[in-house]
């Protein structure tokens, strides 16, 4: 909500970019994307914004003001967790002949067999991603009646305090649920008790997967302020049938 609405207050003439994530990783937090690029250019500063979680299919930054899209191909693009790449997109020309200079100078440029493998997956991507969605908000229903949960995060609930501004800017509410477990130690054993849900750090294909962030991914901020909750649990969750997902989370919780 600071980002959203006093990022201002955190910028001065020396900057000369903002980084952003909405939804972010891994507690789903929402920013406004329009106040913030508004923020950002009133001092002169460009806008990036990360938007692997919600895809092209459900949010569209650049319509909202940013100056560059970054995503990961890696994750939903590709769809089937068999390519590992990025891009850059942008809607200035500046930029774009900038990008294009630095993209040829230093190489960074993906095989033929990615490119494929990419532009494959985005032909199945609308349909996976109401999928993605479809299945996200009934695990995270049937996680925010769970007694042995203490708190769901995804932006789809109306509980969710970003909720408003992800209805506002987003198609859907996207196929990332985090939740906090009673503790570390319960995180921990659940993690490892599904069965469907797979223990693994990437996210954005079209099996289910599972993993503790404080432990996995995030493990090298564990020291810092800004650190995830050690009883966080983070659910890329797949295009299975729910009720399978829902059942393996189920038993998992039990113990």
């Amino acid at each position: 909500q600071e980002i959203s609405t006093g990022l201002g207050e955190h910028l001065d003439e020396k900057t000369r970019l903002v980084w952003l994530e909405s939804p972010t990783n891994p507690l789903l937090n929402l920013v406004d994307i329009r106040a913030a690029a508004e923020a950002a250019h009133a001092f002169g500063a460009l806008v990036v914004v990360d938007n692997t979680f919600a895809t092209p299919y459900l949010q569209q930054p650049l319509s909202l003001g940013a100056d560059v899209v970054l995503h990961s191909t890696t994750k939903y693009l590709g769809g089937h967790s068999d390519v590992v790449g990025g891009f850059l997109a942008t809607n200035d020309d500046g930029i774009s002949e900038r990008l294009a200079f630095l993209q040829k100078s230093l190489g960074a440029v993906p095989g033929p067999f990615d490119s494929w493998l990419v532009l494959r997956g985005v032909k199945t991507l609308a349909v996976r991603m109401e999928k993605h969605c479809e299945n996200a908000i009934a695990i995270a229903a049937f996680l925010e009646r769970e007694t042995r949960v203490e708190r769901v995060l995804y932006p789809g609930l109306p509980t969710h305090p970003g909720h408003e501004i992800a209805a506002a800017q987003m198609r859907n509410f996207g196929g990332m649920v985090s939740f906090l477990a009673g503790s570390e130690e319960e995180a921990v054993a659940l993690v490892a008790r599904t069965k469907i849900w797979k223990l693994a750090e990437s996210l954005g294909g079209v099996e289910s997967l599972i993993e503790q962030p404080a432990r996995m991914t995030h493990a090298s901020t564990a020291d810092a302020p800004f650190a995830v909750p050690p009883s966080l649990v983070r659910l890329s969750v797949g295009i299975e049938a729910a009720h399978d997902l829902i059942d393996d989370l189920d038993v998992a919780l039990a113990g």
